[in-house]
């Protein structure tokens, strides 16, 4: 899992499991802890996800929005919503809508 932050956009590129949430939820939890940011995390670069993976956005999304922030997910690719759908968690995690295009 490569991480790297654009601006105030948390980059994911790679395999997102159990073995990368550490380090992801600690750049989370800093920006967040920053209390000055919202986060965007864009994972189209994220080629496989699991669950605890998954876990780890929603309750980071929950954790934003007590402390008054937002975490948005930003250019899931198809796999990443396929999971998000499979482990039930659409309600939890907020993924950024697409602008329409024409």
């Amino acid at each position: 899992m490569d991480i790297t932050w654009d601006g105030d956009t948390l980059v994911l590129h790679g395999a997102f499991d159990v073995r990368s949430t550490r380090e992801v939820r600690d750049a989370i939890y800093e920006r967040l802890d920053d209390d000055l940011y919202d986060v965007v995390i864009d994972m189209a670069g994220v080629t496989t996800i699991d669950v605890t993976a998954l876990r780890l956005i929603a309750v980071a999304t929950r954790a934003a929005w007590l402390g008054g922030h937002h975490l948005t997910v930003r250019n899931p690719a198809p796999a990443v919503r396929r999971m998000v759908h499979l482990a039930r968690l659409a309600h939890a995690i907020e993924v950024e809508r697409a602008a329409a295009t024409a």
